[in-house]
């Protein structure tokens, strides 16, 4: 019996060396597979961790190998941390989806330099167009510290490279939901950085004038942020013959003279051809500089002659202003006739509204408010063939009023809760127009001209458009320009000096433009939802040493007890065999 224990013990022993070799191969090859194939089960309800089609279609159309340099190393506080972590999983996501052709490695640019080498190397990445910022920490041992990092990701694809901002700071959030909507609008950078350099030549855009559009220091942020993604070109649209087809959009911002019959011809029939148009106008002439020196001032139409052109393609710019409370502070002087020293104040102006985006559409999701001066209303009509989306309006305290309309500075007198107490309808400002656009001189021109179109032209008129087109319109040409002084030069778009605060303008505009010209869908990565699931500070305060051991102390209970059952039950499974065989013996001597 006792041979048979032992053989049976040993026979354990080899089964149980067995398993654990077993197991530990098992282990290695699945940290080996983990290590090289990626996968992972998105549970959050936006989905947020999901390649959207477009990003995917972008990477699987890679014919050569990006190589991607994230600057956001070294050693940070836990919201840093996080967003360069959610860095390396959305570079790991790209990854996974086309192997090889993309590589990323991380850089501190100031690791083990001196203060000589951090200069030069902060001048070339200055080049790149990477800045460093103040990182500031106030820790409980060290103490407060500053330390210069870069936020940023340097991405090189086909002989080109573009640097990108990973680092967000947008107005009215806190840090750490700054940081949480930095990390939603990874994958739309990354992916949009991709697709720009895939492109051997910058698509070419059109910035119209000839009828005393707005050109110089006040849309120098405009052009020069367009230039940085496309080839814009100036058209003086009454001098050319007509508007070329490789221009994928023109932008007519805030003509004041008529807009004549054959001008229109020339846009109608660019549209016709597939052509998009951003139309950012100004109904109403408001002249400023005669409000601050009079005191009022008549609000009158420009007669751009645009109106059955817009109302073809099934919108409606109305010669209203828009009043609302929601609106931004202008300075004012007060003081009594005759007071040598008048003062200043900052009053909310109703005629210089605030708008923030509620529109799900990719162009204004999770945008910034964008602020309009003197705007005017839009209708849309209804045509089955063009869909119309609303991409800003006013609040539902809004109103309009119509032209000619008396603006004067006595109004500033009022109480703004005293005059926008009705709730109304909220008033559209800015609008999409997708479908197949008609042609508004259809069935309006002589045989004689279409003649000379095709002879001399060699075009052809169309009276429709073939596929879906675009446009969009925008009752307001103040929203694409920007502040320009002396003494500090051009601003940026969307900068109000009175608060030194910084609007979407800027944001809305580009957006605008790249939905227009590019037909990728990107768009649709940058509109993902970035909602930051925060616990409740004071209940974390309360109830720390509860869920300290909830989250401690509870796992190693449970371990001690499967520990303990295990052994039990293993223990009683040995002995109740040889208990048997002791009790057995005896009857065996007797037999």
């Amino acid at each position: 019996m006792a041979t048979n224990g032992s053989k049976k013990r040993k026979q354990q022993k080899r089964q149980a060396v067995t398993r654990i070799v077993i197991l530990a191969a098992i282990l290695i090859c699945v940290n080996m597979l983990a290590a090289r194939f990626h996968a992972g089960l998105d549970l959050t309800k936006e989905k947020r961790f999901t390649l959207t089609h477009a990003t995917k279609n972008v990477l699987h159309n890679m014919d050569d190998v990006a190589v991607i340099t994230v600057y956001l190393d070294g050693k940070f506080p836990a919201g840093f941390q996080r967003l360069k972590e959610a860095t390396r999983e959305q570079l790991q996501a790209f990854r996974d989806q086309v192997g090889g052709n993309v590589k990323f490695q991380y850089n501190d640019p100031f690791a083990g330099k001196s203060d000589e080498e951090k200069v030069k190397v902060a001048k070339i990445l200055a080049g790149k167009g990477i800045f460093p910022v103040n990182l500031q920490v106030q820790g409980e041992e060290e103490g407060y510290s500053e330390k210069f990092i870069f936020p940023w990701a340097l991405v090189q694809y086909k002989g080109r490279e573009t640097a990108i901002r990973l680092l967000e700071n947008k107005m009215g959030l806190s840090p750490l939901e700054n940081l949480n909507y930095s990390e939603s609008l990874l994958e739309y950078k990354f992916a949009s950085a991709i697709h720009r350099l895939e492109k051997a030549t910058r698509d070419e855009i059109a910035y119209i004038v000839g009828h005393n559009e707005t050109l110089g220091m006040n849309t120098y942020d405009l052009l020069t942020s367009l230039s940085e993604q496309y080839k814009v070109d100036t058209l003086d649209l009454p001098n050319s013959l007509y508007i070329p087809k490789s221009y994928k959009a023109i932008i007519i911002n805030r003509p004041t003279l008529p807009i004549d019959e054959k001008d229109k011809f020339k846009i109608d029939q660019y549209i016709m051809n597939g052509g998009r148009v951003l139309w950012a106008i100004d109904q109403l002439n408001t002249p400023m500089d005669s409000l601050a020196m009079n005191g009022y001032v008549m609000s009158l139409d420009y007669g751009l002659n645009l109106d059955d052109q817009l109302f073809k393609y099934g919108a409606r710019i109305n010669t209203t202003l828009v009043e609302d409370k929601q609106c931004l502070p202008m300075p004012v002087m007060f003081g009594q006739p005759g007071d040598a020293q008048p003062q200043m104040q900052l009053r909310s102006w109703m005629y210089f509204p605030v708008f923030i985006p509620e529109s799900k559409h990719p162009i204004v999701k999770n945008m910034d408010p964008v602020f309009g001066l003197y705007v005017s209303t839009i209708d849309t009509l209804g045509n089955p063939e063009v869909r119309k989306t609303v991409l800003l309006q006013s609040t539902k305290y809004g109103r309009k009023t119509s032209s000619p309309a008396r603006v004067s500075l006595s109004m500033l007198q009022y109480p703004m809760d005293a005059m926008f107490k009705d709730v109304r309808t909220p008033l559209p400002v800015s609008v999409l127009l997708e479908g197949k656009f008609k042609s508004v001189f259809h069935n309006r021109l002589h045989p004689s001209f279409l003649q000379v179109l095709r002879d001399s032209l060699k075009q052809d008129f169309k009276s429709g458009c073939d596929t879906e087109n675009r446009m969009i319109i925008i009752a307001d040409g103040n929203m694409l320009e920007n502040e320009y002084s002396e003494r500090t030069g051009p601003s940026e778009m969307g900068y109000w000096k009175f608060t030194n605060e910084r609007f979407a303008n800027k944001t809305f505009v580009l957006n605008c433009v790249e939905y227009l010209v590019d037909n990728s869908g990107l768009l649709e990565a940058r509109a993902k939802d970035a909602k930051l699931r925060l616990l409740d500070g004071n209940r974390v305060k309360a109830e720390e040493r509860k869920w300290q051991f909830i989250n401690i102390g509870v796992p190693v209970i449970l371990v001690l007890v499967f520990a303990s059952a295990y052994i039990f039950f293993r223990k009683r499974r040995y002995e109740k065999p040889a208990g048997n065989a002791s009790s057995k013996q005896p009857k065996n001597k007797d037999a």
